[in-house]
């Protein structure tokens, strides 16, 4: 998810499980912190833009080595958070002091205590990631799998809000309302992906029977949403020559799927597919890819994120003869969002009619 959402994330599970024995502020301030911490992988530079994709969300992102980080961390927290208690004791007027040893319940939070809070963080991340369609390595050292369930997508407006909002409310009131507004937070953000999961089951449905009638025998299907929601969703069927892009709205009339035929590169793949960065891809992708001629170029995409013609993830492998052996470019396109963002808006209130504007790089 972007860093707004895991900032706002973190900082929600830090208030629910230490807003009681601390701060709220610090509660709120070392739940973003871990919450940004396994994103800043995406500064390491492997020296490869394919590389750089598909190492992202490994190491960092691995629930045992966050497990493992989380007790240090832990023990940073509480170590700042008493220090900064016993200066504010030693500043406050004498009247006003809490005694030391006292029964303050915001009187700094207890390793043990830090530790479960910004354990939940870390492994918040990466399991909120894992349901994007990307590919989280959750299991590294023991499996490079990345898992991508695909059921909500990089932006979600309707995710992040009630965290934003709870957390708002709880460094505002600072008192039990405060956290009876972030926990409301958290539960309406967690009832939403089990919405977003379920509704993707539902399409996942709708789009096999389409497949069959069609009479497309196809060895993968994508269900994924479109840009900024959970009602319009993109669907991607590959066969071993060709592609097939559809879209299917909650809000559609008839529960059918009105598919578009694109090349695939059949012959391309067999010929260099044992290359390695078509072959990282094609793993990385679970196979949801495509390898075209581009001029003297081959252009290897990821179909998974973009909207045809335009994709996210396009490599540009230099000569047929040299693949694999010349550096790769990475060549990104967008849709002009001038016309992507109405066809978006028209196809999502179930307007099948509506068409989308070329793309531009």
């Amino acid at each position: 998810m972007d860093s707004l959402t895991q900032i706002a994330l973190g900082s929600a599970v830090g208030v629910a499980v230490m807003g009681r024995r601390t701060a709220v502020w610090k509660a709120a301030l070392w739940g973003a912190v871990a919450g940004t911490l396994p994103d800043l992988d995406a500064f390491i530079d492997h020296g490869d833009p394919i590389l750089n994709m598909t190492r992202h969300r490994a190491e960092s992102h691995a629930l045992f080595f966050l497990t493992l980080a989380a007790p240090l961390l832990g023990w940073i927290a509480s170590r700042l958070d008493h220090r900064a208690d016993g200066f504010q004791r030693r500043a406050a007027p004498s009247w006003n002091r809490t005694p030391s040893g006292g029964s303050d319940p915001r009187s700094g939070g207890a390793w043990g205590h830090w530790t479960l809070a910004l354990w939940l963080v870390l492994i918040t991340h990466p399991l909120l990631d894992a349901m994007t369609v990307y590919g989280t390595q959750l299991l590294l050292p023991f499996s490079d799998h990345p898992y991508g369930v695909g059921s909500i997508f990089i932006i979600d407006l309707a995710y992040t809000v009630p965290l934003i909002v709870g957390v708002v409310a709880a460094l505002r009131l600072k008192d039990a309302r405060g956290q009876r507004w972030n926990a409301a937070g958290l539960v309406l953000s967690t009832l939403y992906l089990a919405w977003s999961f379920g509704a993707q089951q539902h399409v996942d449905r709708i789009a096999r029977s389409s497949l069959q009638q069609a009479g497309i025998d196809a060895q993968g299907l994508l269900v994924t949403p479109a840009p900024f929601n959970t009602v319009l969703w993109r669907l991607v069927a590959t066969t071993p020559t060709q592609y097939h892009e559809g879209y299917y709205s909650l809000l559609d009339d008839q529960a059918e799927v009105r598919w578009t035929a694109y090349p695939r590169g059949g012959d391309l793949i067999a010929r260099h597919g044992h290359t390695d960065p078509v072959a990282r891809i094609a793993a990385f992708s679970h196979g949801f890819f495509s390898l075209h001629n581009g001029g003297d170029s081959l252009l290897l995409t990821d179909l998974r994120m973009g909207l045809e013609p335009s994709y996210t993830f396009r490599f540009d492998l230099g000569s047929p003869a040299a693949v694999g052996h010349v550096p790769v470019t990475q060549l990104g396109m967008r849709p002009d969002l001038g016309r992507a963002l109405p066809w978006l808006w028209q196809r999502l209130q179930g307007n099948t009619h509506a068409t989308l504007g070329a793309a531009t790089p």
